[in-house]
């Protein structure tokens, strides 16, 4: 099939099923915690809606919430999953684990910052700017992967996700937080044109928070 050479690149950016961190509301960062069975539903129940889709490159986070998400559609769409470590979620230091009311009663000033995405503020925890110099690479190499026309799936993270789309796009970095928080196996759609001779490629939010 001759592909249409100005037709957009396309990512989707997945974030993976439920865990039970997730409903009890507990700060999970690069804890690998397992998808419970809602996750599994959500995940079996979203890869057969993006393979339909026609995706050409899978890639995900190395956490099992993620990667067993991305496996799903893996199945689903008859690819490989790529792992990249690149794509986890905020390194979150000696706040993982707790609950946001545990958070909250026992350091409430960090909390609130925490809660505005100052994640640095924890200890051990990793800031915006270490973040966007892992995730938005791991972004441009897939979207160079495509062709036009393509579509690459990228699974991961919520925080991680919305902080490494608005890095991509360009946008100033307060724009975080306008944004929704992504509900679990919701989905992002990025696009990517050629620009002007000599200009940048002109990146684009088509779709966002979309689910089944």
């Amino acid at each position: 099939m001759i592909q249409d050479a100005a037709a957009p690149r396309r990512l989707l950016l997945l974030r993976h099923g439920q865990t039970a961190w997730n409903l009890e509301h507990r700060i999970q960062g690069h804890t690998d915690v397992p998808l419970d069975d809602t996750g599994v539903v959500q995940a079996e129940k979203v890869a057969p809606v993006i393979a339909a889709m026609g995706p050409s490159l899978l890639r995900s986070s190395d956490l099992s919430r993620a990667r067993v998400t991305a496996e799903k559609v893996a199945e689903a769409a008859g690819l490989e999953v790529e792992v990249d470590p690149r794509l986890r979620e905020f390194d979150l230091g000696e706040r993982a684990g707790l609950t946001h009311g545990e958070y909250a009663e026992t350091n409430a000033d960090e909390f609130a910052a925490f809660r505005t995405g100052r994640y640095d503020v924890v200890p051990g925890g990793e800031s915006r700017a270490q973040l966007e110099a892992r995730f938005v690479p791991a972004l441009d190499e897939a979207v160079a992967l495509l062709s036009p026309g393509q579509l690459g799936v990228v699974v991961a993270h919520g925080a991680a996700l919305k902080v490494g789309l608005t890095a991509w796009l360009g946008w100033p970095p307060e724009t975080v937080l306008t944004l929704q928080a992504l509900g679990n196996c919701h989905w992002v759609l990025l696009e990517e044109s050629e620009g002007a001779a000599g200009a940048s490629p002109v990146r684009r939010l088509a779709a966002y928070n979309r689910h089944v």
